[in-house]
């Protein structure tokens, strides 16, 4: 352990936390637009709109996926804005949200219910519409 670990708390390589991986579903073709409106008369459906050459869009991404723990009461898609950008494209006319990023919506009996970007996106918000 070096001198700033004694001093400061920091943790050995042993220590580190092991990271949570999440349920996501690839979101890549538009018929799935249709399936999670269907879905989300269910249950909750959320929508990562995610760029991955945005060092922004990495860390709200992995601050989400951090403090995420709403097990199996929601769907998660994760879209890949610079591969599907048609995609992006339809989610924000058929759910009548402007296009951020990166930006999170949540869909719930058809419709957005909630939408966030950037510092903004938290898991917490889900929670009201469960």
């Amino acid at each position: 352990m070096g001198m700033f670990e004694k001093l400061f708390g920091g943790s050995s390589s042993t220590e580190k936390k092991e990271k949570k991986e999440l349920p996501w579903k690839q979101l890549t073709g538009m018929s799935q637009l249709d399936e999670i409106a269907a879905a989300s008369h269910q249950k909750p459906q959320v929508i990562f709109k995610h760029s991955t050459r945005c060092g922004i869009s990495r860390a709200v991404i992995n601050r989400f996926e951090a403090t995420y723990d709403l097990e199996d009461t929601i769907d998660l898609y994760y879209l890949d804005l610079l591969s599907y950008r048609d995609i992006s494209n339809e989610i924000a006319q058929r759910f009548q949200v402007w296009h951020e990023s990166p930006q999170l919506l949540i869909i719930k009996d058809g419709k957005a219910v909630h939408h966030a970007s950037h510092g903004s996106i938290s898991p917490d918000m889900a929670k009201y519409y469960i």
